[in-house]
């Protein structure tokens, strides 16, 4: 005879075996590598880190410029992948800075600033990347991330 469950276990059945899911998956994708994400916007910053989560990464995060660029200079990350309109300190300020400590990580900015006069540094440089959010998909960004990374 199977028990009978009420809607509310189902639900919370439900919610862990996909949080299980998400962990086994995350362990078997492990990368082994650290993404600073830079974002003022906490519910795409929540999404990111899911997503990067579940992709394996350990995920660092900062909401503007300033703690980005600490958060950098303490952890090192592998990848930063960040806004460039943000309280306190941009991400162009903000990048410029890590390179200075860091030439060699690699950034990608992620924004929806597709006026050229104000981004083109950026997007004639071959040591940053630079998409769209409003054109990108979250598998795109994660897909980028791992190319950048080779991994």
């Amino acid at each position: 005879m199977q028990p009978k469950f009420g809607e509310k276990t189902r639900k919370v059945f439900s919610n862990w075996h996909f949080v299980i899911q998400g962990l086994s998956k995350s362990i078997m994708n492990k990368v082994n590598k650290k993404v600073l994400i830079v974002e003022d916007d906490e519910d795409f910053i929540f999404i990111l880190e899911k997503k990067f989560t579940m992709e394996g990464f350990s995920v660092l995060k900062a909401k503007d410029g300033e703690e980005g660029m600490a958060v950098a200079k303490k952890e090192k990350p592998d990848l930063v992948i960040t806004d460039i309109l943000m309280p306190k300190m941009d991400g162009i300020v903000m990048a410029k800075k890590i390179r200075e400590t860091d030439p060699d990580v690699p950034i990608i900015f992620l924004t929806n600033i597709k006026d050229v006069d104000y981004t083109i540094p950026v997007q004639k440089s071959d040591k940053f990347e630079y998409l769209i959010k409003s054109d990108t998909r979250i598998d795109d960004i994660v897909a980028k991330a791992k190319a950048t990374l080779k991994v």
